[in-house]
């Protein structure tokens, strides 16, 4: 039976949690903290539900440091800032996550993505199997044979033909499927015209995105719906296409944890655990629901 490490694309559930919880929860000092109490509900529930052996909270530092936004400035431009109460609330987030026993990542150059990629591809070399929590398609292109996605909300998961399934393509053709698709969320442009049904149709034949651009005269002579036009298309905008491909591949080179032993999810610190609860002023419900994860009842 193989070891699981489960991987949390945690900035997703603050952002959830600060836009579905009440503002109505403030710490100590008066500053809101409804996105973390949400956040923490999340992985009370999380943690009660899985007991998981190996457990990663990835975040996301910021929305314009990236290395993708040294490629293309434009990169998630369409995004607003985090406002600065919210920048508070991540920080919190991070210190109950730690405090819950969990190894927390964050990089300003990386985003949860890659630092989620990267470990998923060490952990694969040491034996371990992974399962990302998250709702995000772009982690389709992670999904090793003994690995699965785990859309936690609405308790569904998939696994390689699930992505297969839910996209048309196999997880290693995902990145080049993004490319061609563009990605209105991240402000990925893609190629204007190229829907998911015509990639996941080119993809099936060509293979991969550079296998499709070194044929590129076979398209308008291929038994597909629009394939002048297609082609048109991807002539026109194959530069955009393969700066886009930048954009959408997962980096797998972050820095994560090299040995198992740092993911393992550990107890905390309770002194600090009740502290940190206390300035957050959560209820005594919460609070012995974290104290009984950690099994200081």
């Amino acid at each position: 039976m193989m070891q699981t490490l489960h991987l949390i694309d945690s900035s997703l559930y603050v952002f959830r949690a600060w836009h579905s919880v009440p503002a109505e929860f403030h710490d100590r000092d008066g500053a809101p903290v409804n996105a973390v109490y949400g956040f923490t509900r999340f992985l009370c529930e999380f943690l009660e539900r899985v007991r998981p052996s190996h457990v990663l909270a990835a975040f996301d530092e910021s929305l314009v440091s990236s290395f993708r936004n040294a490629i293309y400035p434009e990169y998630k431009a369409n995004r607003e800032l985090p406002p600065a109460e919210l920048k508070v609330q991540f920080d919190y987030c991070k210190r109950v996550a730690s405090a819950l026993g969990l190894c927390v990542l964050a990089d300003a150059h990386y985003e949860a993505d890659d630092l989620i990629g990267s470990a998923v591809t060490t952990s694969r070399a040491q034996g371990l199997r992974a399962v990302i929590v998250s709702a995000d398609k772009d982690f389709g292109q992670m999904i090793g044979a003994h690995d699965e996605q785990w859309d936690f909300s609405r308790d569904l998961r998939w696994d390689q033909a699930g992505v297969k399934q839910r996209l048309g393509v196999r997880p290693d053709q995902v990145a080049d499927y993004l490319a061609l698709t563009g990605d209105a969320i991240d402000n990925i442009p893609g190629v204007p015209g190229i829907g998911a049904k015509t990639a996941a149709q080119l993809l099936a034949h060509f293979d991969t995105l550079e296998a499709l651009y070194a044929r590129l005269e076979e398209i308008p002579y291929l038994r597909l719906r629009g394939a002048g036009q297609a082609y048109v298309r991807l002539k026109q905008y194959r530069e955009q296409a393969l700066l886009s491909r930048a954009l959408t591949g997962i980096a797998l080179d972050a820095p994560v944890p090299a040995t198992m032993t740092e993911l393992a999810w550990s107890a905390p610190n309770f002194a600090a655990l009740d502290a940190l609860l206390e300035q957050l002023r959560f209820g005594p419900l919460t609070r012995s629901r974290c104290r009984a994860l950690t099994g200081a009842g």
